[in-house]
């Protein structure tokens, strides 16, 4: 089952948003934030709108038939490949299609950004050194982010320390990644505001491409 929104009764005429979750929580974020679901709504969310969360990692989406009810969806980050042969990721590719067709608002995260290269007509926003694509948009309707605007620097510091932990990153790369992190402050509000104004259709899009400090995960 999907669509968990919490326990809030629905009230008719407000926006109504899906966060399609490619991941499982970490204990840590579930024990300190109530999971990244609770982690998005509350950097994305405003007053009397409804959010619901499906699990599109364990094979959980919408069912066709209610994605007209929905305002936008967020696709999240994961620890899978975009371009995995997973059944669920196969699913989730089929639905994104479905959504386009429809020209329903997607903000994909990392993984729900990842393309080889963009697609024909897409524009590319912003690049790094590290990163070609950092953000992409297709149509007034779809907008792909490389970086993660949802984690903070707490959230940051504990992905390092599993990466660490699994041999999933080297050392001096994680020490490298942290001193980063206290040399500067993300700009989570302006992030923020990008990706709340794309989701209500509040932007002015310009047309410029804009080079970035990576915003990526190492």
């Amino acid at each position: 089952m999907g669509g968990e929104d919490g326990g809030e009764v629905e009230k008719k005429g407000r926006r109504k948003f899906a966060v399609l979750l490619c991941a499982d929580d970490s204990d840590y974020v579930k024990k300190t934030y109530g999971g990244y679901f609770k982690v998005f709504v509350g950097l994305l969310g405003e007053e009397g709108e409804a959010w619901e969360v499906y699990r599109a990692a364990h094979g959980e989406l919408p069912c066709m038939a209610d994605v007209d009810g929905y305002d936008g969806f967020v696709i999240t980050g994961s620890c899978n490949d975009a371009h995995g042969d997973d059944q669920w990721i196969k699913d989730l590719v089929s639905f994104l299609k479905a959504l386009d067709a429809k020209k329903k608002k997607i903000l994909g995260v990392c993984f729900g950004h990842q393309v080889w290269q963009v697609p024909p007509q897409a524009e590319v926003m912003a690049w790094s050194e590290k990163t070609g694509v950092e953000m992409f948009r297709y149509g007034d309707h779809i907008l792909g982010i490389q970086g993660h605007p949802e984690y903070s620097k707490d959230i940051l510091r504990h992905l390092l320390d599993r990466l660490l932990q699994r041999n999933l990153i080297q050392t001096c790369h994680a020490e490298a990644a942290k001193a980063s992190l206290d040399a500067r402050e993300p700009d989570r509000e302006a992030w923020k505001r990008l990706c709340k104004g794309f989701l209500r259709g509040n932007l002015s899009w310009q047309p410029a491409v804009v080079p970035l400090a990576s915003t990526s995960t190492p």
